[in-house]
């Protein structure tokens, strides 16, 4: 049962991811990075949260968790965005990119664990 909940949540992820991307692309450029780090800090501000429920069920955490979040977010976008900026010799953003990215991420994640344990 716990595959099918991943996948089920991934359905959904994946194609909000996509649909954020373009989106991003469209008002911003093709190649802008934004898409990606608006999305891979949301979804760990949601992780964060999800992680910081008292009592969550484990087929909540499969779909929301593994599944949702999982492929919502992306490290190896991330990891190929910071490549190909740094291939066009835009090596100040990218390590901002990347660090920015990380730190906002992490920074999300813990403030919304910390508001889930004020619920």
């Amino acid at each position: 049962m716990t595959p099918l909940l991943v996948v089920l949540g991934a359905m959904v992820g994946a194609p909000l991811r996509l649909f954020a991307e373009r989106l991003a692309a469209s008002r911003r450029g093709a190649g802008s990075v934004a898409g990606t780090a608006v999305i891979n800090v949301a979804g760990s501000a949601l992780l964060g949260f999800l992680l910081g429920l008292a009592d969550v069920p484990g087929w909540v955490a499969a779909l929301v968790g593994t599944g949702f979040c999982g492929t919502l977010t992306t490290f190896s976008t991330l990891g190929a965005e910071v490549v190909r900026l740094g291939e066009q010799g835009r090596r100040a953003r990218a390590l901002g990119y990347l660090a920015g990215t990380i730190l906002l991420g992490i920074g999300a994640a813990a403030a919304a664990y910390g508001a889930a344990g004020l619920l």
